[in-house]
């Protein structure tokens, strides 16, 4: 039954990719739900599947992958139904990326006004020079200077911070009801990640877009996100409100990710401790908790069965044996 105040409903997806040794589950069985103006996080070490989660809820995944299962409703309706001209209608318009790479993402040898007003043209209809005229109005809004001059120039003429600046602009050009930010401040200093971020959360508080954030920074989830989405292996492990998470993370791994990075009330001489391992190569097949040959409280139980994603608080889910044990009463989670 899909809930009306829901904007977004991802329900257990499944994606994967042909190789030569059969189909790799990179996604499994992953499920969200997203309303209007809500900023909700996904954070995970690389290859958890964050972003290939949000590239399969864009149709936006390349030759040898396909969704195995499940369904992305954006109000009401399956995005994985929908023919290729439907989905067109979707993205850039109703719902926006800005990729991973956006230092790499605007065509070089096209102009960023050309770029700009493509969506703009198609999307709202507007004629060339009326969406001359409302790409120069977001690029002011996103803080460049000079967007009359902007629009004129080839992406190799601006910095990485102005670049990344154009991509939000494109982004946010239509309007959208929802945002995927896949790790917006990549590769940018510590001055231009706040100015980016600030300046996301006053354009999606304007017009009460919904913002799908990935990171693996925490510092950017603690300023931005509403709820928190912990990935590990492909599978979402633990998900709550973004200060129930900080201050009580029910997850081996979520509590592992937040002791490896410093804060501000720790002991001076305290040290940093790190998860040790690596996220596996291939997890689809492993039998059990997909985290037990790295977690310090895991049983045979762990080794032998795979928990299911429990509630152990208020809104607050995880997928631990360690954690149901110690919360006691805990109840499976039903996305309906």
């Amino acid at each position: 039954m899909i809930n009306m105040n829901d904007l977004l409903k991802v329900d257990h997806l499944k994606t994967g990719f042909e190789s030569d040794y059969g189909t790799i589950v990179s996604v499994d069985d992953v499920s969200f739900r997203m309303k209007s103006g809500e900023t909700l996080a996904i954070v995970g070490e690389s290859g958890s599947g964050k972003s290939v989660t949000a590239l399969s809820m864009m149709r936006l995944l390349g030759t040898g992958s396909r969704i195995m299962g499940g369904q992305v409703l954006f109000e009401g309706k399956d995005l994985l139904k929908l023919n290729d001209q439907e989905m067109c209608d979707i993205r850039g318009n109703q719902m926006s990326m800005i990729f991973q790479e956006p230092m790499t993402s605007l065509n070089p040898v096209l102009t960023i006004g050309y770029q700009m007003c493509e969506s703009i043209m198609i999307h709202l209809k507007q004629s060339k020079k009326e969406a001359w005229a409302s790409a120069v109005e977001m690029l002011k809004k996103v803080g460049l200077p000079r967007p009359e001059a902007i629009m004129k120039e080839y992406p190799f003429a601006l910095s990485g911070g102005m670049r990344q600046r154009v991509m939000i602009a494109m982004a946010m050009s239509c309007r959208p009801k929802v945002l995927i930010a896949d790790e917006p401040t990549t590769a940018l200093d510590v001055t231009v990640q706040a100015q980016i971020m600030k300046l996301m959360k006053e354009l999606c508080e304007e017009s009460g877009t919904a913002i799908l954030l990935i990171t693996h920074d925490l510092g950017v989830v603690a300023e931005m996100a509403d709820r928190v989405l912990v990935m590990y292996a492909g599978q979402v492990v633990e998900e709550a409100d973004v200060f129930t998470l900080f201050e009580d993370p029910k997850h081996p791994y979520t509590q592992g990710l937040l002791k490896s990075i410093p804060r501000l009330d720790s002991d001076d001489d305290a040290e940093l401790e790190s998860i040790p391992g690596a996220v596996p190569a291939r997890y689809e097949s492993i039998q059990g908790c997909r985290f037990y040959n790295r977690c310090p409280y895991a049983t045979e139980k762990c080794h032998a069965e795979m928990p299911l994603l429990t509630v152990t608080g208020k809104d607050h889910f995880t997928r631990c044996w360690e954690a149901q044990r110690i919360e006691g009463g805990v109840e499976e989670v039903a996305y309906e």
